[in-house]
């Protein structure tokens, strides 16, 4: 006890406390381990970024847990640590293999390349990429090479050529069928509560199944955090908060939320939202005679999960997201000498929820377990008050997964890991009118089994590293079987080289379809559909790339060549808007091409440019015109840009630039026969040149000893340029062939304002 003399009649009798500090270092390289948690009773801290920590205790025979992703959790009394100085404390690796960075900083800091082929964000590390004032995950994954959005979505990433239903977006291990607020401008994933995200475009592990074209996993640390954090902000779109609290010192609980601020004011940047989604909609154009009015959009999104370690070896982890987009406006019109009104609307939402289990039975043996629900609905409400009509539509995904892997390292550096893979898809599509009545509704299940097994070595210097591996996929509905090989190989030489060898066979079940342009007012034309082994097959991928890499100095050259061919796809999964429009037919697509980077960091800067050339070509036996480039087949793309990073300032300025998307024109001097579009040979023309320079600014301070406020701006597309996303043609009142074009967004302001704590 400490006695402290306060007046001849009053001693202050306090606990003596016990200092107990230290750098925690890792055991092999002796590299600081930044962000590791020290609990004691109830308390906690995280050490900083050279490993140091420091906590109070109130006797030296208080239990101390110290935790580091990747390592042994160390658990002691504090009697048996160095209470008198600030020692260092060695933590070593578990037997759990982990991907290695090979490249880090790929483009900016917290964008690195794995030696399993994957591109990795870390948001607990990122800097800042131009036109982005908060960390949006599905724009971040557009500035690498090969990735782009044909027409500015995060709902619509192209992949190598491929469509955007060729991606599996996981979040946290749970397919989610939705990607996108706002109908898909900004992504519906909160990276607060999303840490990491990794990037797949070829050599996926045989655990995943689906995305043909890439895949893209969301993720957060299994470190269960001391200590209370949160943060709540403010920007020109939406307001949004998160809290990480402690539950005790072996569990941890994670909300995040966001809702448009829409129903409060109208910003600019959402005006310009707002005209990016309605243009060439039933919202902006509709009938002479009807007039549109009370407009009202909304968006929200919240996510909850839930960590918790009951032993050492022994972590529990429980999801939930809901989140939902949601129009109203509505039709009137004078009818009679009567004034009608109708509402119109479109919701699309997403409610999902997953439970992750994983068990270290010993230093060399590990089982793993998940399972996931997931329901999607996108509903519209079309109103027709001219005629008296309401047509109703939805699009219905549910699907429930469960995954067993095992994992055991057989010899050092040598691991074999195998399991089960069940998953149950239900897709309904309904149309529903109401005068003259018709319904129709359909609904599909389809069950997948699948069994898989792979095998991990690495070298003992950590130059070489293989994955190997075999899916073997049972359709039940169909009785079919798929074998699928996968293989990543990266092999480091020369001090700065690296080679890496990728490579995978894939199949996937479910595509996005339109029926219908008009379909879902317009906005959302794309609806769910199941595989039925016939009109719609079973999509499967084969695809191979060869990579060569060189880092030295600050200086980055990465080069990637690639082959790859989808077979299985249907002409409505491919935003036909020419003849081809209303044919159903299947076929296949073949995409090559070359990805390539250069990069150099020079202290404080970073600047980047990266290349992409794609040849993209379909094959459909049941079009008139066999073979001809794809939809998605953008020639040339070129993205660069330039940063400029302190520990309280983060500047950046990029432009995009690629060739135009193509399309199919009507023949010269006769566009119009008998009533129709008389169109020429298919994509034989292409829009012009797609140009956007882009600008952020974020600038963090402490205002007290635990709290931090940041502030930021950005600017998209900050020359204004009319850039064209997409056109098509229609028979006008005229018996003309009237242009329809398609703008990206004009410039758009954005700033935001954020109280971390």
């Amino acid at each position: 006890m400490d006695f402290v003399v306060l007046s001849q009649n009053a001693i202050s009798i306090t606990a003596k406390t016990i200092r107990l500090c230290g750098y925690v270092r890792d055991k092999d390289t002796n590299e600081p381990l930044p962000y590791t948690t020290v609990q004691s009773n109830g308390k906690g801290t995280v050490s900083d970024e050279q490993g140091f920590f420091e906590l109070s205790l109130e006797n030296a025979s208080q239990m101390v847990l110290i935790r580091h992703i990747g390592h042994r959790t160390i658990r002691r009394e504090a009697r048996f640590f160095n209470t008198s100085d600030c020692g260092t404390v060695h933590m070593v690796m578990e037997q759990q293999k982990l991907p290695e960075i090979v490249l880090s900083h790929y483009l900016i800091r917290g964008m690195d390349k794995l030696d399993n082929g994957a591109f990795q964000l870390d948001f607990d590390r990122f800097s800042i990429l131009p036109g982005l004032v908060e960390e949006d995950v599905l724009q971040s994954v557009q500035a690498l090479p090969g990735i782009l959005s044909i027409d500015e979505t995060v709902s619509n990433i192209n992949i190598r050529g491929g469509s955007n239903d060729q991606n599996l977006i996981l979040w946290d291990n749970i397919k989610m069928y939705q990607s996108g607020h706002f109908f898909g401008l900004i992504s519906m994933f909160n990276p607060q509560i999303t840490q990491k995200v990794a990037l797949q475009k070829n050599g996926t592990s045989v655990a995943f199944t689906d995305g043909v074209s890439g895949t893209i996993a969301m993720s957060t640390d299994k470190n269960i955090n001391p200590v209370f954090q949160g943060s709540i902000g403010v920007n020109l779109i939406d307001a949004n908060g998160f809290v990480d609290a402690p539950l005790g010192q072996n569990a941890s609980m994670q909300v995040a939320a966001r809702k448009a601020i829409s129903d409060f004011f109208e910003t600019p940047t959402y005006s310009e939202y707002f005209d990016r989604i309605a243009q060439d909609t039933e919202i902006l154009v509709n009938d002479a005679l009807v007039t549109n009015s009370d407009i009202g959009f909304d968006f929200y999104d919240a996510s909850l999960r839930f960590l918790y370690r009951p032993s050492d070896r022994d972590f529990l982890r429980l999801n939930f997201i809901h989140t939902a987009n949601e129009l109203v406006f509505n039709e009137s019109a004078e009818i009679g000498n009567n004034e009608e009104e109708r509402e119109s609307g479109l919701d699309q939402s997403s409610i999902a929820a997953g439970i992750y289990y994983e068990r270290q039975w010993n230093d060399r043996f590990q089982t793993e377990i998940d399972v996931y629900n997931t329901d999607y609905t996108l509903r519209g409400i079309n109103a027709n008050v001219l005629q008296d009509q309401r047509f109703l539509q939805e699009n219905l995904v549910s699907e429930t997964g469960a995954r067993f892997v095992a994992q055991n390292e057989l010899y050092t550096n040598f691991i074999l890991r195998s399991g089960y893979h069940f998953v149950e898809t239900k897709v309904t599509n309904l149309d529903d009118v109401d005068d003259p009545i018709f319904r129709r509704l359909e609904g599909e299940v389809l069950r997948t089994h699948g069994v898989f097994s792979e095998l991990d070595w690495a070298s003992t210097d950590g130059n070489t590293s293989l994955n190997a591996g075999m899916r073997f996929n049972y359709l039940d509905k169909f009785d079919r079987q798929l074998w699928e090989p996968r293989l990543s190989f990266n092999h480091r030489f020369l001090e700065h080289f690296n080679v890496e060898v990728l490579g995978e066979f894939k199949h996937q079940n479910t595509s996005q379809i339109i029926n219908f342009q008009n379909d879902f007012l317009g906005i959302e034309r794309r609806r769910w559909q199941l595989s039925n082994d016939a009109d719609i097959p079973v999509i499967q991928s084969r695809q191979g790339s060869l990579g060569l890499s060189y880092q030295e100095s600050g200086w980055l050259v990465n080069a990637v060549g690639f082959y790859k061919e989808v077979d299985g796809i249907t002409t409505q999964s491919q935003g036909f808007l020419d003849s081809f429009e209303f044919v159903r037919t299947s076929g296949k697509y073949d995409a090559f091409g070359v990805d390539f980077l250069l990069r150099k960091q020079l202290q404080k800067w970073n600047l980047w440019m990266s290349y992409g050339y794609l040849n993209s070509n379909y094959d459909f036996e049941g079009l008139s015109e066999m073979e001809f480039r794809s939809n998605f087949d953008i020639t040339h793309s070129i993205t660069s840009g330039i940063t400029f990073s302190t520990a309280s300032l983060n500047l950046a300025l990029g432009a995009n630039w690629r060739t135009g998307k193509p399309f199919t024109p009507p023949v010269t001097d006769n566009e119009v026969i008998d009533g129709e579009i008389n169109y020429d040979s298919a994509n034989s023309n292409e829009l012009d040149d797609f140009l956007r320079l882009d600008f952020s600014a974020i600038y963090s301070t402490k205002i007290g000893k635990k709290t931090m406020l940041q502030t930021g701006v950005s600017v998209w597309n900050l020359l204004n340029r009319e850039n064209l996303i997409n056109t098509f043609f229609r028979v006008n009142p005229q018996e003309e062939a009237q242009q329809v074009l398609q703008e990206s967004l004009g410039i758009t302001p954005n700033a935001s304002v954020k109280l971390l704590f």
